[in-house]
């Protein structure tokens, strides 16, 4: 199936040829082109011949540790990564997105979810690629050349800290940004642990961009790890930090 711009091609890497097929049939039902690899050296292999859209990784392979897979791509590629794993805990999913994971799904999981999330990583790809200044997620718009946040077509009052993160989170917008490159980010080097800092201004960001601040609906929470700006704000369950 020949990639066309609307025919994304992904490639997954994964040793487990049941998952393969699991994955090729979801994607190719979506309108991907499929290419897979069931060890590190190989989807290294097939990621430089045939560069992809995507790469869907598994952590668990045969040769190589996906992680290492992980470092070796982002030495030369910023294609986006979705990391695969039965491994959960929060300190994995912080040092693998640190590596350059754009997105981490815990095994097992859903097609329906793991597809939102690759179109939100491509989608965030193609728009830092273009260079469009105005990220566009439902009720709410944000014009990053004018520094200027619309919801439902009225513009919001922020504070210059309040713009920056959300101008993070935007530029990420579908995926998780950590703890850590917020803070660094928004309040610089060496605040590393001033988390409280962060649960404040998210509480003032949910209170002007959420109709419920207490079941947000856009910024979402990923416990332990950082947080997300959803590319739907009608549904997603989410946490309130």
């Amino acid at each position: 199936m020949p990639m066309t711009k609307n025919n994304p091609a992904v490639l997954v890497v994964d040793d487990e040829a049941q998952i393969r097929r699991f994955l090729r049939a979801g994607f190719e039902m979506d309108g991907f082109s499929v290419q897979d690899a069931e060890n590190g050296t190989d989807g290294i292999k097939n990621a430089t011949m045939r560069p992809p859209d995507l790469i869907i990784l598994d952590l668990a392979l045969p040769d190589i540790d996906g992680s290492e897979v992980l470092s070796r791509l982002r030495s030369w590629s910023n294609v986006p990564v979705i990391v695969l794993s039965v491994r959960s805990s929060e300190d994995e999913k912080v040092r693998l997105l640190q590596l350059g994971a754009d997105d981490y799904v815990v095994k097992p999981f859903g097609m329906a979810e793991l597809l939102a999330r690759s179109h939100a990583a491509i989608r965030r790809h193609t728009r830092n690629q273009s260079g469009d200044p105005v990220v566009n997620l439902g009720r709410l718009s944000i014009d990053m050349a004018n520094r200027a946040v619309f919801l439902d077509g009225g513009r919001l009052a922020l504070t210059r800290k309040e713009f920056r993160l959300l101008q993070i989170l935007a530029q990420h917008a579908g995926n998780v940004v950590t703890h850590g490159q917020l803070l660094n980010e928004v309040w610089g080097v060496g605040h590393d642990q001033d988390s409280h800092y962060l649960r404040i201004f998210v509480r003032k960001l949910r209170q002007k961009i959420e109709i419920d601040p207490t079941q947000p609906k856009l910024l979402l929470t990923e416990l332990g790890v950082g947080y997300r700006l959803s590319t739907d704000d009608r549904g997603g369950k989410a946490t309130q930090h």
